[in-house]
């Protein structure tokens, strides 16, 4: 008893100065799990071709028209090529980082820029650093760190409230998996808060401890080295907090300057990559044939990977290298054998967003999330009704 009387109070003055960040934290990562999918069915002109033909144009070919259309300072550096028939293939920038366009593979046309709609990208810096941003004139990042605090204590919120909450026996376990609908107010929200954090408890917690490494550098390299990964293979993974962050505020002004070039017809440069990209096809056609079922093939300048999309790790990919000049493949990686670092960071990313088993389990990150941001709600209501009713009783 006296164990869960300190686990209660460790609960309640962790959750009432936090309870409103993991809020905000859980219902922004919320809105983030079908981003693709919304962005997809909002934007059509931009991930779909109006009409299927026989077969695409060269890969080459796409770079070459792509490129002639980029602003004197932007190269073309990548193509990836979807499995889908109806999809428009992507073609990487050069500027801003992970820029790109879509283009129609059996036309040509340049369909337009990819860029992240302003509502997800306002949730993306909700979740990640409470729209705060770094500045070169202040040392800590205060968001990402209240973020990292926060998901933190989420945990200890968490393991504390099973402690409190946890049945006695079989029966009181089956009344305390129900949400009652039609007994008020306050045994709804008693059984949300308690059945709702049950029922979601090993969503919420993988969440929260995989989120933290991305955070915490110590968590990090703590988290790899108990897998066994070298950590010094990690600064992907430490470093994209800083590139994504760039990327949002880039990728806007670079879209606007490049509109208005376009709108007024300057000059472009003129194609200079055409001997690298000679052999892209012949690339592409050896990985399609070899790699059957395959999602996707991303063509850069002398490596190429291909992905598969299936259930797991959602960044498992095999590479390869090849001569830019004769479209020779002279290497290849194969996932399996890939460094465990790489491996683990792709794990790490599909089991905190959820992709790890496709639509069903994103389905229910959702929904994990949208009841995690209820939680802290639903507590602060049962608080602050126990307040009062002690307060009249005294009066």
């Amino acid at each position: 008893m006296r164990m869960r009387k300190i686990f209660r109070h460790l609960h309640l003055w962790l959750s009432v100065p936090f309870g409103l960040i993991i809020t905000l934290i859980c219902f922004s990562g919320a809105m983030l799990v079908f981003e693709t999918e919304i962005t997809q069915l909002c934007r059509p002109d931009l991930y779909y071709v109006e009409e299927v033909k026989a077969a695409p144009l060269p890969a080459h070919r796409l770079m070459e028209m792509a490129a002639a259309k980029l602003p004197d300072g932007t190269e073309a550096t990548g193509l990836t090529v979807q499995a889908d028939p109806r999809r428009s293939w992507q073609v990487s920038l050069s500027q801003p980082r992970r820029a790109s366009l879509s283009i129609d593979p059996y036309t040509g046309e340049v369909l337009g820029r990819n860029e992240r709609a302003p509502f997800f990208s306002v949730m993306f810096r909700l979740h990640r650093w409470l729209l705060d941003s770094a500045r070169p004139d202040r040392g800590l990042f205060v968001g990402k760190l209240i973020v990292g605090v926060s998901t933190l204590l989420f945990v200890v919120i968490l393991v504390s409230g099973i402690v409190v909450w946890w049945p006695r026996n079989r029966k009181a376990l089956t009344n305390s998996l129900k949400i009652p609908l039609r007994k008020g107010t306050a045994r709804f929200q008693y059984g949300l808060h308690v059945a709702g954090g049950m029922y979601t408890l090993v969503f919420l917690l993988v969440m929260a401890l995989t989120g933290l490494t991305w955070s915490f550098s110590w968590y990090r390299d703590g988290v790899y080295k108990i897998f066994g990964a070298d950590a010094s293979q990690n600064q992907t993974h430490a470093s994209s907090a800083n590139r994504e962050k760039d990327a949002a505020s880039e990728s806007a002004k670079e879209a606007s300057k490049n509109r208005q070039t376009e709108a007024d017809g300057q000059s472009r440069r003129p194609d200079t990559r055409t001997t690298t990209y000679a052999h892209w096809q012949r690339v592409y056609e050896e990985l399609s044939a070899q790699n059957k079922g395959f999602e996707q093939i991303t063509i850069g300048d002398g490596n190429a990977s291909v992905s598969w999309g299936k259930w797991g790790n959602q960044r498992a990919a095999d590479r390869y290298a090849f001569d830019p000049e004769s479209g020779e493949i002279t290497s290849i990686t194969r996932y399996k054998e890939s460094p465990r670092a790489g491996k683990l960071r792709g794990w790490l990313y599909s089991l905190h967003v959820g992709s790890w088993g496709g639509i069903p389990t994103r389905i229910l990150y959702f929904i994990a999330a949208l009841v995690g941001a209820t939680l802290p709600l639903t507590g602060y209501y049962l608080w602050i009704k126990r307040l009062l009713r002690r307060k009249s009783g005294r009066q």
